[in-house]
């Protein structure tokens, strides 16, 4: 019984030494590429009369430039100011080339 309390202990302070030098990112790609994102669509073009959320699905080309493949909204005016301010640029994120992204958006009035 001794030995399987010893087994025991030692193995969670195993675990607890592990998991306390465990290293934590201070910020990943997503939210990187999700502010990026929200940089170059402040100032839209148009009055936002109320709050529009819509979904943008992009990948990125050879060169690393957005493509903008869809966007989910029922504001044809949002829809092309996204398109507009997002396709052919480059992001200073780097992402995997030819991979579909998906990123929730919201224009606040």
């Amino acid at each position: 019984m001794k030995k399987l309390q010893a087994i025991l202990l030692a193995t969670v302070l195993l675990v607890g030494s592990v998991a306390s030098a465990a290293v934590i990112p201070t910020k990943d790609k997503k939210s990187a590429t999700s502010e990026e994102i929200r940089v170059l669509l402040t100032d839209p073009t148009f009055t936002v009369e109320e709050d529009t959320s819509a979904y943008v699905t992009f990948m990125l080309n050879k060169e690393g430039e957005m493509i903008v493949l869809t966007v989910e909204t029922e504001d044809a005016v949002v829809e092309s100011f996204v398109k507009a301010r997002l396709n052919y640029h480059k992001l200073s994120t780097p992402l995997e080339i030819g991979k579909e992204y998906k990123v929730p958006i919201v224009l606040k009035a």
